[in-house]
């Protein structure tokens, strides 16, 4: 639409040139001339009043509207019309009429002032019908490459729905295939379960007797130990020298609390002494491994200086005791960390049982076949499987791009998956069309994203002139950033400018051919005028 108006404006300037000026009064345009007949009374163009018509541009203002002042400076809210001829007509308040400075180019406006100005619009005319006839020939030129981008936006619509319907169709054998596979899978994985099951079952009953024949040894050992007077039998005073027994752990290690863990008897031989192991394993530690009496250290507050000499050095309300206070929590941590011992861990005792048990037995022949099948199996129904996910990517890319609103006759189509950059003296703008926007320090720095995809925010009449992206990165105590993207017919595909208008709220302009309108006819234009 933009192109059109410029090429209409090319043709009127033409015209305009050969145009023979029509009689009027003075800052009256020629739409208006109807209302000024000379002779006859003219009324006010508000209808507020009548008047005689030689009251018309006497220096008096007589309409409320300023319109029987057309041509003076009578009038505060009235317009003089600048006729240009051989340029653009335009209009100017009245009140720079006569005031010394030239407003319209053809002088026009200082008729009485004495202002020495010169008629310059035959050639601003000349120039800007150069300009208008450069954006008529880009406009054209624009317009041939829409047309091109257009036929290429077909030709590759029809490749991707044949690439869609080719795909699809692969897809319906790799789902089979998949199927199929995962059939072989869990076949391979049945007999590859059952093996582990049984192979795990052999190990857990070969460990178990390992742990028996472990616990028979430590039994027989216990027993040894406990016989202190090495006569064969564990008696109840013997089993009393181990207070960790004590079950209540509250008072101390009893003769009938002895007795009762030996079954209610005073003596037991090694047969008999089994039923008692099982009672006192869990809490028994042997005699070997019971830790030495830690050594007796002096406090440190044993070793200080009399008090006589203290309290010759500080008097009674001097004395330091905060440090002395500080002294005694050090000396009691110190304690502590030496008496803590921290227990061994679950896991620890967990892994020192399996080092004792020795590691699980590798896997025979028959059983490590049936492994390797099921992973082979596995294998190829994970890449078949991966296959089918890539393909389902594949078809809603497709589907998405040939669903995607990309103009009319998708002239946009060739900006799909294409990215655009401006680089200023600060940052590179980055502009992915119905992707999203970024921007980022040109001397280094994260990128922040300006807005993505949002709609086409055109005017009615041409709603494809401008692009919105939406929810960017959010400002400081502010709102997300979005930008608009102004589209301008181009011989050329380029991000030229940028700017914020509005804080967090940027304006873009992009060139394209693909927004470039089909120009008039300017021959048959120019003949169908000649009569003007």
């Amino acid at each position: 639409m933009t192109s059109c108006r410029y090429l209409l404006l090319l043709l009127l300037l033409s015209v305009g040139v050969s145009a023979v000026e029509i009689q009027r009064p003075r800052g009256v345009p020629l739409s208006k001339l109807q209302f000024y007949e000379e002779g006859k009374p003219f009324t006010c163009l508000d209808g507020s009043r009548t008047i005689p018509f030689d009251r018309v541009n006497d220096d008096y203002c007589d309409c409320q509207d300023g319109s029987d002042e057309p041509g003076t400076a009578a009038c505060p809210n009235g317009s003089f019309h600048c006729t240009n001829a051989g340029f653009r007509p335009g209009f100017i308040p009245s009140s720079r009429i006569n005031d010394g400075i030239c407003d319209c180019c053809d002088t026009t406006d200082e008729y009485n002032s004495g202002a020495a100005c010169q008629n310059t619009c035959r050639e601003m005319g000349r120039k800007e019908r150069e300009s208008l006839q450069k954006m008529a020939e880009i406009t054209k030129e624009g317009f041939l490459l829409k047309q091109q981008l257009i036929q290429e936006a077909k030709r590759g619509l029809e490749d991707k729905k044949a690439k869609l319907a080719d795909i699809e169709v692969s897809k319906k054998d790799l789902d089979s295939k998949v199927e199929a596979l995962r059939t072989l899978k869990e076949t391979a994985e049945q007999p590859e379960k059952e093996a582990k099951e049984r192979h795990l079952k052999a190990w857990e009953d070969q460990k178990a007797v390992i742990n028996m024949q472990k616990d028979k040894a430590k039994m027989a050992e216990v027993f040894l130990e406990l016989d202190d007077d090495a006569d064969g039998f564990v008696s109840v005073a013997e089993l009393l020298s181990h207070s960790e027994l004590d079950s209540d752990s509250e008072d101390s290690f009893t003769e009938a609390e002895a007795q009762g863990l030996m079954g209610g008897v005073d003596t037991v031989d090694p047969v008999a002494f089994e039923s008692v192991w099982n009672n006192i394993k869990e809490k028994y530690i042997s005699e070997a491994n019971a830790d030495p009496p830690a050594p007796v250290e002096t406090p440190p507050e044993e070793i200080r200086e009399p008090e006589s000499d203290d309290s010759e050095q500080y008097p009674d309300e001097d004395i330091p005791e905060d440090d002395e206070d500080e002294d005694e929590e050090d000396e009691d941590d110190d304690t502590e960390d030496r008496d803590y011992k921290s227990p061994p861990t679950t896991q620890t005792q967990e892994k020192k049982a399996d080092d004792d048990e020795g590691s699980m037995p590798p896997y025979d022949q028959e059983t490590q076949s049936l492994i390797d099948a099921a992973q082979k199996a596995r294998d190829a129904f994970d890449e078949a499987e991966k296959a089918l996910r890539e393909v389902d990517d594949q078809i809603k890319s497709l589907e998405k791009e040939i669903s995607f609103d990309l103009g009319p006759s998708a002239e946009f189509a060739y900006l799909y998956s294409q990215c655009y950059e401006l680089t200023t003296s600060e940052y590179v703008y980055r502009l992915c069309p119905f992707n999203r926007v970024s921007q980022k320090p040109k001397f280094g720095g994260s990128e922040t994203n300006l807005g993505s995809w949002g709609h086409w925010a055109g005017p009615e009449d041409n709603i494809y002139a401008v692009m919105k992206y939406e929810h960017g990165t959010g400002c400081w105590q502010g709102p997300n950033r979005s930008t608009t993207i102004k589209l301008t017919c181009g011989k050329e595909t380029v991000l030229v400018s940028t700017s914020e208008p509005s804080r967090c709220e940027y304006l873009m302009e992009f060139i394209s051919p693909a927004v470039c309108q089909e120009p008039p006819n300017l021959d048959s234009e120019l003949h169908g005028h000649t009569e003007l």
